[in-house]
């Protein structure tokens, strides 16, 4: 469990942080780039907390604490023989995401056009978290095409992004209120 009772430690202010495990990277480097941009996510999926409440309200919780999670995969290298085992991502928080993109989009038409980022507020700040998830998990492929990284991690991204879309529509009266693009509508 995390304790801090300081918050400012001096240790970054010549541009340099610690990785959980105590490495030390510069702050522009690949690992901190991705989780910092998961953080971010995080964020932008806090602001359309506020405009949700109930299950939607919950299940925006959850996925904020799942957020964390990733974040401390991701700030965790792989290494053999930890002291402590780290924390993954796990297939039962992607399989939770799955079955609840089958079960929105299930009330959802199909679409006719892409979806303009946008609609009634809470659907507009998912859409916004969805594109910082997409990011996140471009850093994260990048990242893994050089170094290793939780395999789940990147699938968890994925089908995130996905998961934001689609409560996105949701919230958008089912898809109603989605606004779509029309090809060279204004020309």
């Amino acid at each position: 469990m995390v304790k801090l009772d300081r918050i400012y430690t001096r240790g970054g202010d010549r541009g340099e942080t610690s990785l959980a495990g105590g490495r030390r990277v510069a702050k522009h480097d690949a690992r901190v780039d991705c989780y910092g941009t998961v953080d971010e996510a995080n964020a932008a999926i806090g602001l359309a907390r506020l405009h949700v409440q109930g299950e939607t309200g919950a299940l925006l919780a959850r996925i904020q604490n799942d957020l964390f999670d990733l974040g401390a995969d991701l700030a965790r290298p792989e290494e053999p023989d930890p002291k402590t085992p780290p924390l993954r991502i796990v297939q039962a928080q992607i399989d939770r995401l799955e079955a609840e993109i089958d079960r929105l989009n299930a009330r959802l038409g199909p679409l006719t056009s892409f979806v303009l980022r946008g609609g009634k507020p809470a659907a507009a700040h998912l859409h916004f978290a969805c594109t910082v998830v997409r990011r996140a998990e471009r850093i994260a492929a990048a990242l893994a095409a050089r170094e290793p990284v939780n395999p789940l991690a990147l699938a968890y991204l994925n089908r995130l992004s996905d998961h934001l879309f689609v409560l996105a529509r949701h919230l958008n009266d089912d898809g109603a209120a989605d606004v779509l693009w029309v090809p060279g509508g204004t020309r």
